[in-house]
């Protein structure tokens, strides 16, 4: 029998590698939105979101500049311009709800993306609707029904706002899925900050008072513009690393961690049903991506 041990060693070192690189895209996520609610005082929703994409512009024509212009072309500016559309209204909505719901609120039902991607992948890209799939949808719905609680607690506007936004969102990766065929990561981070700056801009520009921040704001909206990059580079170098199974178990690291944060500085509360709503997803999400992964593993052709 072959000795496997020279290949599981590098196994082992690249899952605790992408543990790791999740830890850096849960800080990101953390920090953005701590920096959200700093400025959410004193601007508006739009204004934030054009900071993030004036900071983000410059970053990404240095990677352009360094890596060519010409390989951040695309030849699908129809698609790239629909899912940016729906990946800023999913922006929105997350922007809103943090300024309206404690920290851990929005996280949990932010866990719902997963879920909502299966259910639009299913029925506009005709895939399968495998049974794991489904109970990962059906586990997805409990978890939504014990966190919000219709008819025992009212369910208040920045859940709703929350939830369309985990919809966008789920909607914006079916829409990127199709992308990647042809663009690779870059471009498509890079057409994300150009078609998403007008659409921040022009209605903080003429539906809002514009407020020029001041020195106090600068570190804060620092923040925003950066760690909107870093959250997603850091997730997309843990999936090249290892499986999902191993990266989403740390990744849901970012509820306990967004509880802490929100009590220390907010002092903000959590309940149980958030916690055990957020274990019903999470539960859901986590057996579908192992049942995708031993269903990969056991297909013909695989090493």
């Amino acid at each position: 029998m072959a000795d496997t041990s020279e290949f599981t060693a590098p196994r082992q070192q690249n899952a605790v590698l992408a543990a790791f690189w999740v830890l850096g895209s849960t800080g990101s996520f953390i920090l953005m939105m701590v920096s959200v609610r700093e400025m959410s005082t004193d601007m508006s929703s739009f204004e934030i979101l054009s900071f993030r994409s004036l900071i983000g512009i410059p970053v990404m024509c240095v990677v352009a500049w360094y890596i060519g212009f010409r390989k951040v072309r695309t030849r699908r500016v129809g698609m790239q311009i629909g899912r940016n559309v729906v990946h800023f209204g999913g922006q929105w909505c997350w922007v809103i709800g943090i300024t309206l719901l404690p920290m851990a609120h929005v996280t949990a039902l932010e866990f719902t993306m997963p879920m909502w991607t299966a259910v639009i992948a299913m029925l506009f890209l005709g895939e399968k609707a495998k049974s794991h799939r489904i109970f990962a949808v059906i586990m997805g719905l409990a978890g939504v029904l014990v966190i919000l609680r219709p008819g025992i607690e009212i369910v208040t506007d920045g859940a709703l706002v929350v939830l369309l936004g985990a919809l966008c969102y789920g909607a914006s990766n079916v829409m990127m899925k199709s992308l990647t065929a042809d663009d690779a990561p870059w471009v498509i981070v890079f057409w994300m900050q150009v078609i998403q700056l007008p659409l921040s801009l022009l209605p903080a520009i003429f539906w809002f008072e514009w407020v020029w921040p001041d020195s106090a704001d600068a570190p804060w909206l620092l923040a925003i513009g950066l760690t909107g990059m870093s959250a997603h580079f850091c997730l997309a170098r843990a999936f090249q690393l290892a499986d999902a199974t191993v990266c989403i178990p740390v990744d849901f690291a970012r509820l306990p961690l967004a509880a802490l944060v929100g009590w220390l500085f907010y002092m903000e509360g959590v309940s149980v049903w958030i916690v055990l709503g957020a274990l019903l997803i999470f539960g859901g999400n986590y057996y579908s991506v192992w049942r995708e992964t031993r269903s990969g593993m056991s297909r013909p052709g695989k090493a």
